[in-house]
């Protein structure tokens, strides 16, 4: 017992009044350990819990995310502490060069703040479909500076949490579970109106994702330069496959204007030229 005390006083490293030992390395082992074991159980109660209630996937994750944020700084405090470093002496006497890399780093910090009002207020949650930039995606995880999403390429994107937090962002699953979209088309002056209307609606509630056919509705909505515009409204529940949805409609409508003789114009213009005439 003797000699695996004087084994644990054993001293590796002496820095001016700081003396790390054996028992130093093993204590901050310890320490880690600890906080591993401490989110592991935190982890496996929070899952727990969703089994009984309405936790859902994007409930635990936030609620783990900051306690994880939360366990590992207190973590590094103690084994400053332990270490011999005294942590709110090093924030007093570091106090001018934190601001100097604050100023440096704001893009950074702005990021951080960020990523703890998504995490904490949870106005985006894992799993769920964004408009971001005008680019679709889907949250796949929620970090403290930045998120990663899929877009409908099958992408990984990374976004700053800033960009969700100072933009405007679509949150389409914050809604109902189908959403209405829209698809533009123009024909050519002359063409049947009735006739356009009831292909467009047609082509439209046939595709098997286009849910309530009785919400599909069929608008002319300008008289273009060059064409009688059209729009086509309908609900879908597939939102993040949606471009996908629109082409197949699209399809239909192209095949049925062909078997009606339905053009569809391209812009045109006229030129007319004036022959000289002699004085």
């Amino acid at each position: 017992m003797e000699t695996f005390t004087k084994f644990l006083e054993q001293e590796l490293i002496s820095v001016g009044e700081s003396h790390i030992k054996v028992y130093t390395l093993v204590s901050i082992l310890i320490i880690v350990l600890i906080s591993k074991l401490i989110l592991i159980l935190i982890k496996k109660a929070l899952f727990r819990k969703r089994r009984f209630s309405k936790f859902d996937k994007g409930n635990a994750y936030a609620l783990f995310q900051i306690i994880q944020y939360v366990v590992w700084i207190i973590t590094i405090g103690l084994v400053l502490e332990t270490i011999g470093i005294k942590v709110t002496v090093l924030i007093a006497g570091s106090a001018a060069l934190l601001v100097g890399i604050g100023l440096g780093l704001q893009q950074t910090f702005n990021d951080i703040i960020s990523g703890i009002i998504l995490l904490s207020e949870q106005s985006i949650k894992i799993d769920d479909v964004l408009d971001v930039d005008g680019e679709i995606v889907k949250i796949q995880s929620i970090g403290l500076r930045t998120s990663k999403a899929l877009n409908t390429d099958n992408v990984s994107i990374i976004i700053p949490n800033s960009l969700i937090t100072t933009n405007k962002v679509i949150n389409w699953s914050h809604q109902a579970m189908k959403a209405r979209f829209r698809i533009n088309v123009g024909v050519a002056y002359g063409s049947d109106i009735d006739l356009v209307m009831k292909i467009l609606e047609e082509s439209t509630f046939e595709h098997p994702d286009i849910t309530d056919r009785e919400t599909t509705e069929a608008r002319l909505i300008n008289f273009g330069n060059s064409s009688l515009d059209f729009q086509v409204l309908f609900f879908s529940q597939k939102i993040f496959q949606i471009s996908r949805v629109k082409s197949d409609v699209r399809r239909n409508i192209s095949k049925k204007f062909a078997e009606h003789g339905i053009t569809i114009p391209f812009p045109q213009m006229d030129l007319h030229i004036k022959p000289n005439t002699p004085e």
